[in-house]
């Protein structure tokens, strides 16, 4: 049966004619089990098992739920060929931008390549196995049809998507901006997709600052106001903040944080591509060491333009009621009792924290994504949404437990002038003051909030991603 579909479906015909909705209608046919003139999710994922077509799971539901144009459930035969057609056309841009050498075929050296431009390094043993889960008659090399045979029902597991997985996305925002900048190719770049990749996450970032606000102002309480003194535990801090400002206040400094989002996001993107430029050989291509330089410079460029809003962000999270009216009243309130410089006030701890949390971050992200090829891609390079998650949560939290330190001495530094009682110290003053009094855990002091926030706000930021990407027209 699978081979009649094969001859019937994967012609070598490119364009869409008489011979090419004869076979789609044939297809159909046999799809549409209940011959009710429609395909729903059930007479797909049933249609396409008993045909022998492998297909990812969710797959089927995916294809439904974007093509069904009239909302019913189930694809007509003109919502299912316009499906077939579009997306064949999407698959042969794919397989040409990747045949490298216009041969007909692809080989191990050029998916690998690909990936390396990308920012994906991997060895030629990983490329072989991602090949090997497309190549059907084991010649190690894809040519169109098997290209095509693979892909057209697996619509979330194509090359293109396989890359954007293991591209270290900064989508899962848990509340830092110091990770590396997203990945774009020049394809990419010529096109909307890179700025609605960037705007759906600065969405799913605010939605999810949002979300997890209360946990982050109860880490700068921590951070500013903890002491072997004055330990501040979660219950009793929460109740202080309520009884002080009401339920409100939880979210205090949350507007600030929100706001930042979209020109920091936007200046390190900038930022990023031309030190790029700068770091890449002549041949264009950019190392991963190369990558790790133009993050860390650009994470600088950005966190010099945005910090005065860090400042305010601290001062606001730790005022009381009626303290300031707003962002624009704390800004003036501070110029005009503190100066300008206390806008970059903790700006040299901010500055060499972006070094190991970015370094490590990457470092950690580069080990799992190998660990996980050379050990399970046998069958799909394709790693699953858990995975990723999961990769990415593990390595921005160990990027976070190393710059914790020189985080929690900015934000006091940030908070000197506006809280009674605290000495103005510099940065080493300040360590050496933590340290002889607290010992060196002290500076891990509001850890807690920080590390409980990681979860929902990785779910959170994920969930809205999604949704955003699909609202801007660019999951298909």
């Amino acid at each position: 049966m699978y081979q009649i579909v094969r001859k019937l479906v994967f012609t070598d015909s490119q364009c869409w004619d008489t011979e090419s909705k004869r076979s789609y209608e044939d297809l159909f046919e046999k799809l549409d089990t209940n011959k009710d003139g429609k395909v729903d999710v059930a007479e797909l994922r049933a249609g396409l098992k008993a045909m022998g077509i492998s297909f990812r799971k969710g797959a089927a539901q995916k294809i439904v739920s974007s093509w069904d144009k009239n909302k019913d459930g189930s694809l007509d035969f003109q919502e299912f060929s316009r499906y077939l057609k579009e997306h064949e056309k999407k698959l042969r841009l794919t397989f040409k931008s990747l045949d490298r050498n216009n041969d007909g075929r692809l080989d191990s050296t050029e998916i690998q390549q690909t990936l390396e431009e990308l920012g994906v390094d991997i060895t030629k043993e990983d490329a072989q196995k991602i090949l090997q889960s497309i190549d059907v008659d084991g010649t190690m090399t894809v040519d169109w049809n098997e290209w095509r045979e693979h892909f057209l029902f697996n619509p979330a597991t194509n090359i293109e998507e396989i890359i954007r997985y293991w591209k270290h996305s900064t989508v899962l925002d848990i509340g830092d901006s110091l990770a590396i900048p997203d990945e774009f190719t020049e394809e990419e770049k010529t096109t909307d997709f890179w700025w609605k990749q960037l705007m759906a996450g600065a969405m799913a970032g605010a939605v999810s600052r949002t979300g997890t606000a209360p946990l982050d102002r109860m880490k700068v309480f921590m951070q500013v106001h903890g002491s072997k003194s004055n330990n501040i535990n979660l219950v009793g801090g929460f109740r202080q903040m309520i009884k002080e400002g009401g339920v409100r206040s939880l979210w205090r400094g949350n507007g600030v944080n929100v706001l930042k989002i979209a020109p920091e996001t936007a200046i390190k993107f900038m930022a990023y591509e031309q030190y790029k430029k700068y770091l890449s050989s002549e041949d264009g291509k950019v190392q991963t060491h190369q990558r790790f330089i133009a993050g860390s410079l650009a994470g600088a460029t950005a966190q010099t333009a945005i910090y005065p809003m860090e400042v305010m962000k601290t001062r606001l999270t730790l005022g009381k009621t009626g303290q300031y009216s707003g962002m624009f009243d704390c800004g003036k309130k501070i110029l005009k009792k503190e100066g300008v410089k206390a806008f970059y006030k903790g700006y040299i701890p901010n500055l060499i924290g972006i070094i190991p949390y970015a370094g490590i971050d990457l470092a950690v992200y580069e080990s799992l994504k190998n660990a996980w090829l050379s050990r399970y891609a046998k069958d799909s390079a394709d790693p699953g949404i858990l995975v990723l998650l999961g990769c990415g949560t593990i390595s921005s939290t160990c990027g976070q437990l190393a710059s914790y330190p020189l985080a929690l001495i900015r934000t006091r530094m940030q908070a000197q002038a506006s809280v009674e009682r605290l000495e103005q110290m510099t940065m080493n003053q300040l360590v050496m003051n933590i340290v002889t009094k607290e010992g060196f855990f002290g500076l891990y002091r509001g850890i807690l909030p920080n590390f409980m926030k990681v979860i929902p706000a990785v779910s959170i930021s994920y969930v809205v991603y999604e949704y955003m990407k699909t609202g801007l027209g660019i999951s298909k």
